[in-house]
């Protein structure tokens, strides 16, 4: 059997092992996907006219869902991160070193398994955001799909980060303390204010981080609006994170002994 063959097959059985565990134990992806469900709910029925300076509920509902969408996926990958740490703490890996697997298979399966509960936890939360009112319609089927590409996209960079956070960690209490700030990050992006609403001193902040480009170019293309220089940006960024995450990850599993 070839490299490539081999890799692919401990990697689709790698994969069908982190799919079974988030089936068995559906307990983590729940609880951390209550996170942007409530604060959708939150936003939009107790602050949502206030916070629409006049405009309107619904107006703030389209404005808030990309940023709930981009935050969902930062909660969903921090399960990632528990779940390797569990990984390399329990023994499983010192198992799994002994046995004639693809090396990197193992982490392939994370991701790609972590990629597929982020893109199911956006589907679940965007349907309680169409529920409460949240509408498309200005949007064309090109931006709907160059949507998608940018939800995947992202989720496999905050993966990888993710990935190399959990690596890191000496137990899952401090996976899921050290992946904190992919939840947190998006408190202080435009995600439910515009940029230019918030105190100088803040603006930068909010503005040179990965989420907000990611937020803008995701509105912008769910709204039908223009994006400007956003997307690149936010193209930037997610292939920045990914391949930062991966050789750190990458780096740190083989040559980690536990």
């Amino acid at each position: 059997m070839s490299s490539l063959s081999l890799a692919v097959r401990d990697s689709s059985t790698m994969l069908r092992r982190n799919l079974l565990h988030a089936r068995r134990y559906p307990s983590l992806t729940l609880n951390l996907l209550l996170t942007p469900v409530m604060l959708l709910l939150l936003f939009v029925y107790i602050f949502g006219d206030a916070m629409s300076g006049g405009a309107g509920r619904s107006a703030y509902i389209a404005y808030i869902v990309p940023g709930i969408l981009l935050m969902t996926i930062g909660s969903t990958v921090v399960g990632t991160a528990v779940s390797v740490s569990n990984d390399m703490t329990e023994g499983i890996i010192a198992r799994f070193r002994t046995m004639a697997i693809h090396r990197g298979s193992v982490l392939i399966g994370h991701v790609i398994g972590s990629v597929l509960q982020s893109v199911a936890s956006v589907v679940l939360v965007g349907a309680v955001a169409v529920a409460i009112g949240f509408r498309s319609t200005d949007a064309t089927a090109l931006e709907w799909l160059a949507a998608f590409g940018l939800l995947v996209l992202f989720a496999l960079a905050l993966t990888w980060i993710a990935v190399g956070m959990g690596l890191i960690s000496p137990n899952a209490e401090a996976a899921s303390n050290n992946a904190m700030p992919l939840i947190l990050l998006p408190l202080i992006s435009s995600a439910f204010v515009p940029i230019d609403a918030m105190p100088g001193w803040f603006q930068p902040i909010a503005e040179y981080q990965p989420f907000t480009p990611a937020i803008e170019t995701l509105r912008g293309l769910l709204l039908g609006t223009e994006i400007g220089h956003n997307g690149w940006l936010a193209l930037a960024w997610c292939l920045g994170l990914a391949v930062l995450g991966y050789f750190w990850s990458a780096s740190k599993f083989n040559r980690d002994p536990r």
